[in-house]
């Protein structure tokens, strides 16, 4: 077993990065890198993203509970509809971080959601970027893991050309690590062998 991963006492080893916080690691274990096809979920997680953009994630985790009932469980019909009186009242919200750009690029963002919706599904223009199937990796060492890609770059681009904001490649990387479009638990961690039979099952 690397040093890149930590013996819990339930017997399992996992990545280092969740640490022993049990929720957390019930983050962990659950939700990152298993592969989500949802396009509210999609949605919900790309926003988050850009909210973390500076802080921890494991900030934006304990408060996703708050930005959910703020941005109306992240239904971009909903968000796409917010006026300036919305803003200021989210301005007001401690639950959430109060960054204005942030708050006013989610409002673009799902107006953005709605005119690809349109034209298909956000969940196929995402996945498209990865062909459709998880890229799994088999990473030992956690320095080998990238900041960015030449994927998360191209992803980056068409989402600013199509209008979202705060998705720079380093963002959209950590959402594809996250959304299970790149497998990047540690070889040796519980959770890589079965996001990896993920990446084969069917896609719902």
């Amino acid at each position: 077993m690397s040093d890149f991963v930590r013996l819990h006492d339930d017997g399992k080893a996992r990545c280092l990065w969740p640490g022993v916080d049990p929720f957390y690691v019930a983050y962990h274990d659950d939700e990152w890198g298993v592969p989500e096809y949802d396009d509210r979920a999609l949605f919900e997680k790309l926003i988050l993203d850009g909210f973390q953009a500076g802080l921890s994630w494991i900030t934006i985790l304990r408060k996703r509970e708050n930005f959910r009932a703020a941005f109306a469980d992240f239904n971009p019909e909903i968000i796409a509809r917010f006026d300036a009186a919305q803003v200021e009242a989210l301005m007001q919200d401690t639950g959430i971080v109060r960054n204005r750009a942030k708050i006013t690029g989610t409002i673009e963002s799902a107006r953005v959601w709605l005119a690809i919706q349109e034209r298909g599904s956000f969940s196929d223009f995402l996945w498209d970027f990865v062909d459709g199937r998880p890229v799994v990796n088999h990473f030992r060492n956690r320095a080998d893991v990238p900041a960015e890609t030449e994927t998360s770059q191209k992803m980056s681009k068409a989402l600013k050309k199509a209008g979202f904001k705060f998705c720079g490649p380093t963002i959209t990387y950590a959402f594809m690590q996250a959304v299970g479009m790149v497998n990047d638990h540690m070889v040796d961690c519980c959770c890589h062998a079965r996001c990896a039979a993920l990446a084969e099952a069917p896609r719902p």
